[in-house]
C-alpha cells in the first residue's frame, strides 16, 4: 500500500506484486473538510486509513516523505497529516517505509522531476486494469510501486 499524505487530500493505493509483475488492486482519496478544525481533519485521515487497511489488508506500506516547503505552516500541516496516516499504519501492526518524492518519481517515470500528468500516465501503463481518477491516487500508487522496486535493497 502506498500513501500520498495531505491535510486536504490524502491519496492511497494498493498494488499486488507477483514476481516481477505489478497489479493495481484499488486506489482512492481521503478528503477532509477545510472548515473543520485540524484535530477533526487528522482524525478523519486516521480513521479512513484504518478502514482502508482493514479492507485491503496490505502486508507492507510506504508513504511519501515531506518535501521541503517554503511555507513553514504548510510543511507543519503536511507533517501532521503524515503522522495521522503513519499512526493508523502502526496501529495496524505494519511497518512504514518512507521515500523521497524524487525517488518515487524516478521509480515510476525514470526522472526525479516528473510532473503529475506524467506520473498518472505511467501509472495507467504500469498497472493496467486500474482506473486512476486523481493525481493523489496516482501519487499513492507511485509510492507503492517505488516500494515494490526498493523494498529488498
Amino acid at each position: 500500500m502506498g500513501v500520498d499524505p495531505g491535510l486536504r487530500i490524502t491519496g492511497w493505493g494498493v498494488i499486488e506484486v507477483k514476481g516481477n509483475k505489478l497489479f493495481g488492486i484499488a486506489s482512492g482519496v481521503i478528503k477532509t473538510n477545510n472548515n473543520d478544525n485540524i484535530s477533526s481533519r487528522l482524525n478523519d485521515i486516521y480513521e479512513n486509513m484504518l478502514n482502508c487497511i482493514s479492507i485491503y489488508k496490505p502486508s507492507e506500506c510506504a508513504i511519501e516523505e515531506t518535501f521541503v516547503n517554503k511555507n513553514p505552516n504548510s510543511a507543519l500541516k503536511l507533517g501532521h497529516a503524515r503522522a495521522a496516516a503513519m499512526l493508523s499504519i502502526a496501529q495496524s501492526s505494519l511497518e512504514v517505509s518512507e521515500y523521497a518524492p524524487n525517488k518515487v518519481k524516478k521509480a515510476v517515470v525514470g526522472v526525479g522531476h516528473a510532473d503529475k500528468n506524467q506520473i498518472k500516465s505511467m501509472i495507467q501503463l504500469l498497472l493496467s486494469g486500474i482506473k486512476v481518477n486523481t493525481s493523489d491516487e496516482a501519487d499513492a500508487l507511485a509510492v507503492a510501486i517505488c516500494h515494490a522496486h526498493h523494498r529488498n535493497s
